[in-house]
């Protein structure tokens, strides 16, 4: 069982660059479903995964992708025979994850996010090398939080929590309690190459590493997982991501303690024995760039 007490008190995968999926034709994606539990799916196409809790009380959804697939996403929670769409919930602010906002919040859903989703949704700016506009009225968040809040629905307790971010400085991370599955947003990348550290959105490797942390200390090894981008994942396969993550910024570190600059860094290749697959998103010197980003050194 989740400890979410504790914490209170103290499918074919498209897996392009972001900045390719948004320049690209969505006519040709198709949105596909997984039941992960029952009353509990996620969605795949391009961009973020969604998550869905579907029930008697309502369907929510976590995260809405591009605009231009909205149409498809409602029919592939429609196949769920699901109700539609009542509420929207963002992990973070990226335009991957919230760019059906506004035809959901047209269509009369109430979206919620953290605090600083809603801020930076409003103002707009750069994220993955693209410009985001600020966002129409609609597509806002109307529900905010600073840590958190539950949602008691369909059965189930679904908690979405801030952490502390690290991919962005406002992201959540969404639990159902009783259904035993957690959606991680981007701070879970389950595909080739590196995370997506958002330093410009007040992302940092460090908070992210203790995010991940207090999630692995939240779930067990039934619990399903669903990363931001790729395939289904379990508790085994996020503890060696989290892995992966520490040893990177260990090495990093470790030369810039002894004097070392971005640049000899980055010559030296200290990620080259990692395998992490062929292509993604992001390569090892911006992984390795954006650790050292995201300290005061």
């Amino acid at each position: 069982m989740l400890r979410i007490a504790a914490l209170a008190l103290a499918t074919t995968v498209i897996t392009l660059p972001c900045a390719a999926i948004a320049q690209r034709n969505l006519d040709d994606v198709e949105v596909t479903s997984e039941e992960v539990a029952p009353g509990v799916a996620v969605l795949f196409g391009a961009g973020g995964n969604i998550g869905v809790s579907h029930g008697e009380d309502a369907t929510v959804i976590i995260d809405d992708q591009f605009a231009p697939l909205s149409g498809k996403i409602e029919a592939a929670i429609a196949e769920l025979g699901a109700t539609p769409v009542k509420y929207v919930i963002n992990t973070h602010w990226h335009f991957d994850h919230t760019g059906g906002n506004e035809h959901f919040g047209k269509t009369g859903a109430t979206i919620f996010a953290h605090d600083n989703v809603r801020v930076r949704m409003a103002s707009g700016g750069e994220a993955a090398g693209n410009v985001t506009p600020p966002a129409p009225k609609e597509a806002l968040p109307i529900v905010t939080y600073g840590q958190g809040l539950r949602m008691h629905l369909n059965g189930d307790t679904m908690n979405l929590m801030f952490l502390g971010g690290g991919h962005t400085d406002g992201d959540s991370v969404v639990i159902w309690e009783e259904k035993n599955v957690v959606h991680m947003g981007d701070l879970y990348f389950k595909i080739p190459g590196y995370p997506f550290i958002d330093v410009k959105s007040g992302g940092s490797v460090y908070n992210a590493m203790q995010s991940l942390d207090l999630v692995i200390g939240m779930i067990d090894d039934e619990t399903a997982v669903i990363p931001g981008h790729g395939p289904m994942s379990d508790k085994a396969e996020l503890i060696a991501y989290r892995a992966m993550i520490g040893e990177a910024v260990s090495r990093v570190d470790a030369m810039a303690d002894e004097g070392a600059t971005l640049e000899e860094i980055l010559s030296e290749q200290v990620l080259s024995d990692f395998d992490r697959g062929e292509g993604g998103f992001i390569d090892a010197d911006a992984f390795v760039t954006a650790i050292w980003n995201s300290a005061e050194r």
